[in-house]
């Protein structure tokens, strides 16, 4: 003992005379001192030594060294090697909070430190490849965990796996390629796990494969920041989390998951977030919403499995921004709990689904498969989103089995519960359309509508652009406190139903302005419907009209409506309303009657060939068009008002009410 002692005075006298630094190896664990910090070195009972607040067993160190190796302060350093166990590096400054365990090339951290460390906190940087190892970490403190290039597999569990109840970064290294992968079949809830908050970000690119359940998973929140993050497999979701789930920036590719892409659940059991927050707020860290904010980068998820989600959330969707990509592909399943039917959904909320911008391009291919599907409202303010669905209905017997339907009279023998449309957006409560936001949605397979509400419809502006094989734009009043009004004031709107009708209210129809162009399959259905069955009417009372198909009977027309029961199809007419003429492009099909109105008396040609403009609803539109040619149609003018029963929906209906 008095030989290691004087051994160690002597590294003190060295280092003190040099600047340089002092290495204490403890099995693969290799302490750094540097000598501008070491400070008093304590000797104890001949059988320890403290060095900046770290004391060692002496019997424990198999070396100790000087060199001029430069030290970075409050980091810890984990490099793996298929070769031999992994080595670990730890600052002087941050050893006396960390107490590493190294077995193979499976490394345990102990972090005790309960505040930052010269002003910051502890990173832990991982480099190296290996086939047999993972990062296990305890504590209870902030810290970061940096990818610096680094291949890691645990074949017998997670291969990160966090404690620690507090915030962790993960970040990975600009220019650098990181890929972990956990074991299959084991008991861990992720490849990479965090009881506390996970922050991903960096400038490099993370790859994740969970073998078990998860890919990624947080008992709290997780928010992606510019990291490129690439999830190719799980056996359940993609990403799975607790309070709330933030995408800043970056790139996120989801696939092969065996659930949803996407989940966040409410991690308590009342929110304790704003009901709807905006997007562009940054306070969510003492939320519990189940929230989902989409406020930037690009986000591509595919999803196969029945009934998955893309993106799920026990609370609001919220999409400020960004470029997202989502496709679902599987059918339907049956919920044994909820003794009902169940879909895939692109966008899936148990709260409010809130647009203010973005482009999302939304996919459904599996039967029964929504674009969008909340429980809550539905608010577009801004934003373009491309909705297709194109699978057949999803139906169930009175035991559960799942089939297919693909005609509407199919359908119409199953109860509610035991039938699932494809539906482009299906929202339980109001729908608001409005200022900037671009909505197209096409829809195919029986009972394929393109918007509905089972509470009302408000579209106050925007462009809105439905094909559907049912009803196009659809209000219903089905939940509690829901009226069935169907309002447009503002905005372009083109709905199309192969179908049925292409704007249905099952309360009042209310057209006050915008443009609107509306085609109904055939007799009896007719392009706006209102449900005068049960004494409810369609009120015209502004804006510019286009309606292949007849209106509603019994309408209330407080402005003049022109009609002709002559119209070609697949041709190009001009409909001039004072200054502005909207060409458009008439379908293949729909009901006989073509009506038209305007603010003032309009003006009709047929065969057009237009020269310029601005192309709206998918190519079947232009505004401010310049037109050439044509021949004047004749129409016929009323000022509405009679009608009974029958219209818009049962046999006897006349095809427009005048």
């Amino acid at each position: 003992m008095k030989r290691t002692l004087l051994y160690i005075v002597a590294l003190v006298l060295t280092i003190a005379a040099t600047a340089q630094t002092l290495n204490v190896k403890v099995g693969s664990v290799v302490y750094q001192f540097p000598a501008a910090q070491t400070g008093e070195m304590t000797y104890a009972d001949g059988e320890t030594v403290t060095i900046m607040g770290k004391t060692f067993s002496l019997s424990d160190i198999g070396e100790m060294k000087v060199d001029d190796t430069s030290v970075t302060a409050n980091q810890v350093s984990i490099v793996y090697s298929n070769s031999g166990n992994a080595t670990v590096t730890v600052a002087g400054n941050v050893a006396q909070y960390v107490t590493p365990t190294v077995s193979g090339n499976h490394v345990m951290i102990d972090q005790t430190n309960t505040e930052a460390v010269d002003d910051d906190e502890i990173t832990y940087q991982l480099l190296g490849t290996t086939t047999d190892g993972s990062l296990t970490m305890s504590g209870s403190y902030k810290c970061t965990v940096s990818l610096a290039g680094v291949t890691l597999t645990n074949p017998s569990g997670a291969a990160i796996n966090i404690s620690n109840s507090k915030r962790i970064q993960i970040s990975a290294k600009k220019g650098t390629e990181n890929t972990l992968t956990d074991c299959s079949g084991g008991s861990q809830k992720a490849c990479v796990y965090s009881k506390g908050q996970i922050q991903l970000q960096g400038n490099g690119t993370l790859n994740v494969v969970g073998n078990t359940k998860h890919a990624i998973k947080s008992g709290d929140y997780i928010s992606v920041k510019n990291l490129t993050l690439n999830i190719t497999s799980a056996v359940s979701d993609g990403i799975n989390c607790e309070e709330y789930f933030l995408m800043k920036s970056g790139t996120v590719n989801i696939s092969g998951t065996g659930d949803d892409g996407i989940q966040c659940d409410l991690g308590g059991e009342v929110s304790t977030g704003e009901i709807v927050k905006t997007e562009t707020t940054d306070a969510h860290e003492d939320e519990d919403s189940g929230n989902i904010y989409l406020q930037g980068g690009t986000l591509n998820v595919t999803v196969t499995a029945a009934a998955a989600k893309g993106i799920k959330g026990d609370g609001d969707l919220i999409v400020g921004d960004g470029d997202i990509t989502v496709k679902t592909t599987g059918g339907g399943a049956w919920d044994s709990a909820d003794k009902k039917t169940k879909a895939s959904a692109c966008f899936s909320a148990d709260g409010h689904v809130v647009i203010s911008g973005g482009t999302m391009n939304l996919t459904s291919t599996g039967a029964g498969g929504k674009g969008v599907n909340g429980d809550g409202s539905f608010t577009a303010t801004g934003g373009t989103m491309t909705i297709k669905t194109s699978g057949n209905a999803v139906v169930a017997s009175s035991s559960g089995n799942i089939s297919t339907v693909s005609s509407s009279q199919q359908l119409e023998r199953y109860g509610s519960d035991y039938k699932s449309s494809p539906k482009g957006i299906k929202i339980d409560g109001a729908i608001t359309i409005g200022d900037n936001a671009i909505i197209s949605v096409t829809t195919t397979g029986a009972g394929g509508e393109g918007i509905e509400s089972k509470t009302s419809i408000d579209i106050t502006g925007g462009q809105v652009t439905v094909n559907a094989t049912d009803d196009a734009i659809n209000a219903s009043y089905s939940t509690s406190g829901g009226t069935g009004n169907l309002t447009i004031s503002g905005g372009y709107v083109y709905a199309r139903s192969s179908g049925n009708d292409g704007v249905d209210a099952n309360g009042n129809c209310y057209i006050k302005g915008g443009l609107v162009y509306a085609i109904g399959s055939s007799t009896p259905e007719v392009a706006i419907d209102a449900n005068s069955e049960e004494r409810k009417k369609l009120y015209v009372t502004g804006g510019t009209i286009i309606a292949i198909g007849g209106l509603e009977n019994g309408s209330s027309l407080t402005q003049l409506c022109y009609s002709t029961n002559s119209w070609s199809k697949n041709s190009w007419y001009a409909l001039t309303v004072g200054s502005e003429t909207f060409a458009f492009k008439t379908p293949s099909s729909g009901g006989s009657t073509l009506v038209v109105s305007g603010a003032t008396q309009p003006t009709l040609k047929s065969g057009v060939t237009v020269n310029n403009g601005t192309s709206i609803f998918d190519g079947m539109g232009y505004t401010d068009a310049d037109v050439s040619g044509g021949s004047s149609v004749s129409l016929s003018s009323n000022t509405g008002g009679g009608g009974g029963p029958g219209g818009g929906g049962g046999p006897g209906g006349w095809p427009w009410g005048f």
